[in-house]
């Protein structure tokens, strides 16, 4: 562990919704995202996915709770693992590892925080991952690290940060303002690839293809939008090329 005071830079526990179950062990929560990107403050909503093993617990895209989150947290079990799966996510990660010291901490070998957190695991194809019957998929063409978790459970559930979103609506946690530009932008769509992301990391159609034909899929739980349940493989084949080609 890194000897930085990472700790004194948290995001605030910002208004979210509670923890709901997805499918038996694997549960949801909605908070909101503040940032201030090409010179707007945008607020959306952002998901973190929790994974049960036993009564061991993996946050995947951490959202800060706030006491009363924390604890629907740790009714649900004692959280172990952290995973940060995409670049542009992480921020609250310092916080769940100062609040849960024993945690390990997942992230792809070309993630770096601001704040001097290091990862104590590195999430590798076909090394020990944080739970069972889970597979990385990492974007090989994109400029920054991002990568895919599939959990082989319920006909194969995929797991994204930003790589592949699924904002069917804009919700309670998003501004007006954001609102506006998001639908104007076109990224109120199931299944959606960002344009937005893709021109931040210029990720290529290979890796789309390849990670359609690694893996088997139902369903879909992405860090911005709704579960989408059943068609995921479908809907996502179907974005892929509309967006891609």
């Amino acid at each position: 562990m890194s000897s930085h005071n990472f700790f004194f830079s948290f995001s605030p526990a910002w208004p979210h919704g509670n923890v709901r179950q997805i499918f038996p062990d694997i549960f949801f929560v909605t908070g909101t995202n503040k940032i201030h990107h090409e010179g707007a403050d945008i607020q959306t909503s952002r998901n973190m996915t929790i994974v049960r093993n036993d009564s061991t617990l993996t946050l995947i895209n951490t959202v800060r709770l706030n006491d009363q989150g924390l604890q629907q947290i740790d009714a649900l079990g004692t959280v172990h693992n952290i995973v940060r799966l995409g670049a542009f996510h992480g921020r609250d990660d310092g916080f769940y590892k100062h609040h849960y010291p024993t945690t390990k901490l997942w992230t792809l070998n070309s993630t770096s925080y601001e704040s001097g957190l290091t990862a104590d695991q590195k999430l590798i194809p076909g090394e020990r991952m944080p739970f069972p019957d889970c597979v990385p998929f990492i974007f090989e063409t994109s400029t920054q690290p991002e990568c895919v978790l599939h959990i082989k459970q319920e006909g194969g559930i995929l797991i994204t940060c930003d790589s592949i979103q699924n904002i069917t609506a804009t919700d309670e946690f998003y501004n007006s303002e954001t609102a506006k530009s998001f639908q104007d932008q076109g990224l109120i769509k199931p299944a959606n690839i960002s344009s937005i992301w893709l021109r931040a990391t210029d990720t290529k159609v290979s890796d789309f293809d390849r990670l359609l034909n690694s893996f088997a899929f139902r369903h879909l739980l992405t860090a911005h939008g709704e579960p989408l349940l059943e068609n995921a493989y479908e809907q996502v084949t179907q974005t892929v090329r509309r967006v891609l080609g």
